[in-house]
Order: C-alpha cells, then structure tokens, then sequence
C-alpha cells in the first residue's frame, strides 16, 4: 500500500509531511481532494475487521498512524514460523515452478520483517552472497529425491549458480524427464501396433522384407 501511495506522489500525506496547516486558504480545496482520495485508497484496502475503527475518519495521517502503530511490528512469533516453513518446505507432489513459487513468497515475507543490512561495504556484500547460498541450499534440500543426480551436479558447480538460475536448470532438468516419460510409451505403441500388424497380415510382412533382401542386394 506505501508503495502505491508513493507511487502516486502522496506518500506525504501518510508520514506527517503535508498537514493542512502547512497550506494555505487556495490549496485547501486542493489538500481535502487529495486527502479523500489517499483514505479511500486505504479504506477499500483493509479487511472488514478494520473498516469499522477508520471508516468514520477523516484524516488520512492519523489513520495510517493507528494502523502502523498496530500492524507495522516484526512480529517474533511470525519470523519464527516463516523460519520454520521455509526450512520445512518440500517439493511433494507439486512441479518445481509451484514449490519455487510458493518459496519465494516465504523468502519475500521473510526478508521483509527481518531484513538484512544493506549497505555497500564489504561484510553486508558477503553476509548477502551467504544468504543468497543459504536460498540456493533451502532450495534444493526441499526437492524431490528423484533429483539426487540433478542436485548434486549444480552443487559442484565453481562459481555457485544464482538461486533463479538453480531453479532454471531444474526446471530443465524436469522437462526432460516429462519428455523421456512422454516419448517412450508412445515408443511402446508403435512397436506393439507393428508386432499386431505383423501376427495379422504375415503374407504382407514377408512380401516386404523379401523386397527388402531384394532392394539391399
């Protein structure tokens, strides 16, 4: 939500910035629209549990203040349970793109309530390339065994891969498997439908290997 607010250059009518009393008579108008608009937003945002402690307000600022006061927390219950999903996690009966999917959105929540340091000096750089192997092992760990072979390739791999591109050659791998497992039942009927045609029509095979002996020669 403060992204899309931002988004629409109004983000100083949630932190305080622009009150109306920093305007004067001419722009009251101007303020009031823009500060409806903003509550509105937010209004049609929330859940029917909320509606009713914000719906009577007038004032944007001091709404998102009570809602940030109450719901901008990280929650330590929360991160802990998020920690425990994400080293739970397994692939099961999903394909890798929904199991891949569904972790991120556990790394994405994660990240946000408890995010790393994000400066440019040297040990934020290395405690973010240790994150991004630690991702990469979540990753693989929570993969079917039938990607042993797979997973242990892309382990050995010098430098290591990026988390989306260890996703990439799965998903490759995967594909492949889909193709084996397509293409040699069709492989089967084909030999099975010749065999039927043979035991059926015997006369009209040997007429055509004996064209055959004949052709070769």
């Amino acid at each position: 939500m403060r992204i899309g607010i931002l988004g629409r250059n109004n983000l100083g009518l949630i932190d305080g910035r622009c009150r109306k009393e920093g305007f004067g008579p001419n722009l009251t108008d101007l303020w009031e629209r823009c500060n409806a608009i903003v509550l509105s937003w937010i209004i049609n945002s929330v859940s029917k549990e909320l509606l009713s402690g914000i719906v009577y307000s007038s004032d944007v600022w001091a709404v998102w203040r009570d809602l940030k006061e109450r719901f901008d927390k990280a929650d330590g219950s929360r991160i802990f349970q998020l920690h425990r999903e994400i080293a739970m996690i397994t692939q099961g009966t999903s394909n890798i793109s929904e199991y891949f999917t569904h972790l991120r959105l556990l790394w994405a929540e994660f990240d946000c309530l408890a995010p790393f340091p994000g400066c440019t000096c040297k040990k934020s750089r290395d405690f973010g390339e240790s994150m991004t192997r630690q991702k990469i092992l979540q990753f693989l760990m929570g993969l079917n065994e039938s990607y042993k072979q797979a997973r242990g390739q892309l382990l050995m791999l010098i430098p290591p891969p990026s988390v989306n591109q260890a996703y990439s050659m799965m998903v490759e791998t995967e594909s492949q498997r889909s193709m084996t497992h397509v293409i040699g039942p069709m492989m089967n009927i084909d030999i099975a439908a010749m065999v039927s045609g043979r035991n059926s029509h015997p006369h009209k095979f040997k007429r055509i290997e004996k064209f055959s002996v004949i052709t070769a020669t």
